[in-house]
């Protein structure tokens, strides 16, 4: 399915970018909900799950889609939405502190996020055969 160069036709280019979307989607998602939940009990252990979360989710995004993009779209959701909400506002409150929670969460997140797609990347984007 394609035409014979194998570039994509443009219904699939519109499907494509449209599953890109929802990837880019998932991980604001994802950020959002980490967000607010961090900081729950056991303290550090949760910030620590949400980043494995955040790492399996563009891990499994690029594996899906067999592109570097397909494991960046989560990750930069993640990313924008952690660190937009990490801004303080004008009233004076925060939604992530800078305790070790926080530090866990939005440090330990970015790494297993970046990490997540490079894995992606590395385990089978670059180790499928190249076409003839």
């Amino acid at each position: 399915m394609g035409t014979p160069r194998g570039r994509l036709e443009p219904a699939q280019r519109a499907i494509a970018a449209a599953g890109y979307v929802v990837l880019f989607m998932l991980g604001v998602l994802e950020g959002m909900i980490g967000s607010f939940n961090y900081s729950r009990s056991p303290v550090p252990l949760v910030a620590i799950i949400l980043a494995v979360v955040i790492f399996a989710t563009c891990m499994l995004a690029g594996w899906g889609t067999r592109t570097l993009g397909g494991g960046l779209a989560p990750a930069l959701g993640w990313i924008v939405a952690s660190f937009v909400l990490s801004m303080g506002r004008p009233n004076g409150s925060i939604i992530i502190t800078n305790t070790a929670a926080g530090q866990w969460y939005l440090y330990g997140g970015s790494l297993a996020a970046v990490t997540g797609a490079a894995a992606a990347y590395i385990l089978w984007v670059r180790a499928r055969p190249r076409p003839r």
